[in-house]
């Protein structure tokens, strides 16, 4: 069992920036896929980008080009470097680890676009 605890979220005001990261508890080497989620009130949860073990990224189009991953496996962590914010980036952000016969989620952290 891995854990994902996702940090860096908060309160930013259009055209702002954070960097969310995700921390696990194990080793995230074996996991095929690392990526991002979000989850706005009232809306299904959506990709946000995803990057694989060999460093294939993906990213969703409404991203257009404000948004980077990246994953640090010496350290567990996958980060997502999210820039010019807009009030509809506001959501729950969820972590995703996805290996062969395993899909873990962190607990989530909010990110809130407002002035």
């Amino acid at each position: 069992q891995v854990q994902l605890v996702e940090s860096g979220g908060g309160l930013v005001q259009p055209g702002g920036s954070l960097r969310l990261s995700c921390a696990a508890s194990g080793s995230i080497v074996s996991f095929r896929t690392m990526g991002w989620y979000r989850q706005a009130p009232g809306k299904q949860r959506e990709l946000v980008a995803d990057i694989t073990t060999t460093g294939s990224i993906n990213y969703a189009d409404y991203v257009e080009g404000r948004f980077t991953i990246s994953r640090d496996n010496a350290k567990n962590t996958v980060y997502l470097q999210v820039n010019s914010l807009k009030p509809d980036d506001t959501a729950v952000y969820y972590c995703n680890a996805m290996g062969p016969l395993t899909n873990y989620w962190g607990q989530g952290t909010q990110v809130t676009v407002s002035s």
